[in-house]
């Protein structure tokens, strides 16, 4: 009798598992319909900060961390930067509102292998997740062209906030919210005294005067999204 060949006349795919962080619900959900729908991808977890997606990485080891630049407790770039020292494995792509060369210079640098705007189609955010699953590089329509064009990220204005520690991003991050000085001291532990030091001492670093045009850095930068 002839064996059964119904399940090798299939094409099986192999599952590409997938953790999504994103501090809008409805994008979660959008995404996480989206790639339910395929067939090769399987969402493992879908959080809504940065902190948790590198917690949840962690212990859930998937293939491909899908982040959004703007995230709270931890924003894309410092989620992309500790994934790579705590969960090595684990390929980042960043999906961003911002698309200056130098965000996605600082994208590459904190070890993601792909780069989207939100304004991507389903079809291109697909197309992503299979490129770096497989280890190749993705950069967004559009992006590839504009990065080869300026591939040092416009390093003028923006060369003096490469060296940020962590704390002063997650500052700049609350202070563009709108969030005070002892707002943002009992989010991240610390005095409303040594957050106002931070502040100025951000500004002073960025070459910046006034509180507008901190926002607006944060804005262009990618710490936060203001969405």
């Amino acid at each position: 009798m002839p064996p059964n060949n119904s399940n090798s006349t299939r094409t099986k795919r192999a599952s590409i598992s997938v953790l999504l962080a994103d501090d809008h619900g409805v994008v979660r959900d959008g995404l996480a319909e989206l790639l339910h729908r395929d067939g090769d991808i399987k969402v493992v977890a879908a959080v809504a900060d940065g902190a948790a997606a590198v917690r949840e990485a962690a212990r859930l080891k998937p293939q491909i961390a899908l982040l959004g630049i703007a995230l709270s407790a931890l924003n894309g770039l410092d989620a992309a930067r500790a994934l790579a020292e705590k969960a090595p494995g684990v390929s980042v792509i960043i999906l961003s509102g911002q698309s200056s060369p130098g965000t996605v210079r600082r994208a590459l640098e904190a070890g993601a292998l792909g780069y989207l705007g939100k304004e991507s189609s389903g079809e291109e955010v697909l197309k992503a997740i299979r490129a770096v699953a497989a280890g190749k590089r993705y950069l967004g329509q559009g992006l590839a062209e504009k990065f080869i064009d300026d591939p040092r990220g416009a390093q003028r204005g923006e060369q003096q906030g490469e060296n940020l520690t962590a704390t002063e991003r997650n500052i700049l991050r609350l202070v563009a919210e709108g969030k005070s000085n002892s707002e943002a001291a009992e989010l991240i532990g610390l005095s409303a005294r040594t957050v106002e030091t931070y502040r100025l001492r951000l500004m002073r670093k960025l070459g910046i005067g006034d509180l507008a045009s901190l926002v607006k850095y944060a804005i262009r930068q990618g710490i936060t999204s203001l969405e």
